[in-house]
């Protein structure tokens, strides 16, 4: 692994099979999350515990990557851009997501959460100021009311969400911000590096709220419970990003980054194989709604000029 090993190759211009490979194996571990994640914060582990004390795991495993393979440190501005991502996707989103599956279902969790693909595009569009077609804000728009619609009349609350469904939508847009400014830095950095300086500078944070928590509240967990938590640890926070980043190296990013869009869709497959949820229609209409959306807006914000600059980037 050296500096950037991860990096986006340039004037990969067509859609490489190893690309497809790669990014679809990283989707697939992240579908896991959702709900190996109810599994372990309904069986006895704390919710903060979950969504910190994983992250505490998986610092340990970038910091030997690190060090073995001579990083150089981040310099300057890079430092608080890298509290920007940890804040985002080592913290936000497993914390929130972790206290939302308390109470939520990994079905109608999957549903809220496949905003993210279209999340992501707005905040890098506004991060980037990049020129779109009023159609983008227009599909982005539908996405995030149909999301809200669906959530609410899930929960029978025609007239508001509940507080699981506002967890769910926080950590949206806290993975979407990680996610964007960290596909900024791993162009400075590397990929597989900018997650792993994430995770090391969160550990301060990550450390005292997982201690906490297993001090104010002891396990009761089983096996079960801890293999889901190795698994988020260890897969889900760090190695899954291998293959996704591994996969928009080869890309080309703005084909292989859709992939992403079929995330909540395995999701769903999994709650329902391995928590017995049943397969509502719903969840599935829901779900298909939702996901039409993100496509769209991907696919409108990604016009020919942008994919050209992303290319050769």
């Amino acid at each position: 692994m050296t500096q950037h090993s991860s990096a986006t190759r340039s004037g990969a211009s067509p859609l490489s099979r190893a690309g497809l490979l790669w990014g679809l194996a990283g989707v697939t571990a992240f579908s896991f999350t959702v709900p190996l994640t109810s599994i372990a914060v309904t069986g006895g582990l704390p919710p903060l515990f979950v969504g910190t004390g994983r992250a505490v795991f998986a610092a340990a495993l970038a910091a030997v990557a690190l060090a073995a393979t001579r990083q150089r440190l981040p310099q300057g501005g890079q430092w608080g851009r890298l509290a920007v991502i940890a804040a985002g996707v080592v913290i936000g989103f497993p914390v929130l997501t972790s206290y939302a599956l308390t109470t939520a279902s990994a079905g109608h969790s999957a549903v809220v959460i496949a905003l993210l693909p279209a999340a992501t595009a707005v905040v890098a569009v506004v991060r980037e100021r990049q020129r779109v077609r009023p159609m983008f804000w227009l599909v982005a728009a539908m996405g995030a009311a149909v999301a809200i619609g669906f959530a609410a009349v899930q929960g029978g609350r025609l007239t508001g969400l509940g507080w699981s469904d506002l967890l769910l939508l926080g950590a949206v847009v806290a993975a979407a911000v990680g996610y964007a400014e960290g596909g900024l830095l791993a162009r400075e950095l590397g990929a597989w590096q900018t997650v792993s300086w994430a995770l090391v500078v969160s550990i301060p944070v990550t450390g005292a709220l997982a201690a906490f928590s297993w001090w104010e509240q002891p396990s009761t967990a089983g096996v079960p419970e801890w293999a889901s938590f190795a698994y988020l640890a260890v897969v889900s926070m760090y190695l899954g990003f291998f293959a996704w980043y591994w996969g928009l190296a080869i890309g080309p990013m703005s084909s292989v980054s859709q992939i992403q869009l079929i995330q909540p869709v395995l999701t769903i497959c999994w709650a329902a194989i391995i928590l017995r949820e049943g397969l509502t229609w719903p969840v599935v209409g829901g779900g298909a709604a939702v996901i039409a959306c993100a496509t769209v807006a991907v696919r409108t914000r990604m016009s020919p000029s942008v994919r050209q600059e992303e290319l050769s980037a």
